[in-house]
């Protein structure tokens, strides 16, 4: 555990060599807690893998599904500076950053705001959480799935959609939170399922795990994420010279490939593979290429 000040205590772990390339992973959400299979994309024998759960999330603490945890130093910012503070409390000089998802939007900021200890990044189902990307995923892709767009805009009659979520899944009534964790949670498992492979990811999981995660979830991304709109594309220019490789399902229906296309021409040197056969949950295809790029940043200087 690592305190990272303003009451939070981070859970964090490492594995492989201890004397390997390092690298850290950025789980996605915001919320999910660090992915118990992520590290296998990895070879143990050439890296050293820091995973952590993020703040409010997993083993960290306080839980965001304590209705009493406030969220007032959860932003993206608070994050990028835990992120710094781990590397620093690891003795760790430059690192492989990766980052799926939510994931991916925090490792572009953490790599646009210290550029200099990042060795080279790995992107998976780019995000940059813009407030035009949230629109898609929780009102525009409504039009290819109108009965469950209906049951999740009907959950609450607040005009701001993702506001009254906010509100609701921090309310003092336990069943108000459970309720709105599980229509929230529904929608999300909507739009994955038409994908190849498609699956519910969200609705099944525990119910503290599934109540912290919607929170950050609505909190973070009622918010615009706490990012001006565009800056991480904007932004990438800064990283030239970091290499850069970003894995994107072609048919990501809740994250159409256009945000990766845009931050692949903005950043000098990146390359995007296009996985024809994949969503959002990623392919056999998109694993490969997670570990070709893995192993030739385990080489980057």
């Amino acid at each position: 555990m690592l305190d990272v000040g303003d009451g939070q205590r981070l859970r964090w772990d490492v594995r492989g060599n201890p004397d390997g390339t390092p690298a850290v992973v950025l789980h996605g959400g915001p919320g999910s807690g660090a992915p118990t299979g992520m590290h296998r994309s990895f070879d143990p024998d050439r890296y050293r893998i820091v995973q952590f759960d993020q703040r409010g999330c997993g083993g960290s603490t306080p839980h965001a599904s304590d209705p009493a945890t406030s969220l007032a130093a959860n932003t993206t910012a608070h994050l990028v500076a835990d992120v710094e503070r781990l590397r620093e409390h690891l003795g760790v000089d430059r690192w492989v950053v990766v980052g799926g998802s939510w994931g991916s939007t925090l490792a572009l900021a953490y790599a646009q705001a210290h550029p200099e200890r990042v060795r080279a990044v790995l992107l998976v189902a780019v995000t940059t959480t813009r407030r035009s990307e949230i629109d898609w995923l929780y009102r525009g892709v409504g039009r290819f799935l109108p009965r469950e767009w209906e049951a999740f805009r009907a959950h609450h009659d607040d005009p701001d959609l993702l506001g009254g979520y906010d509100r609701l899944l921090a309310d003092p009534d336990a069943g108000v939170r459970e309720r709105a964790a599980l229509a929230w949670a529904t929608w999300e498992d909507a739009v994955l399922s038409p994908e190849p492979g498609g699956r519910a990811v969200y609705a099944v999981r525990p119910p503290r795990e599934l109540l912290a995660l919607t929170r950050l979830c609505a909190h973070y991304f009622s918010r615009g994420a706490f990012l001006e709109e565009g800056a991480l594309i904007r932004g990438a220019a800064a990283l030239g010279g970091i290499p850069g490789v970003l894995v994107h399902g072609r048919l990501d229906l809740g994250g159409p490939l256009v945000t990766a296309w845009e931050l692949a021409q903005a950043w000098p040197g990146a390359a995007l593979h296009v996985v024809e056969d994949a969503g959002h949950l990623g392919s056999a295809e998109s694993g490969r290429l997670m570990r070709e790029a893995l192993e030739r940043f385990a080489d980057a200087p």
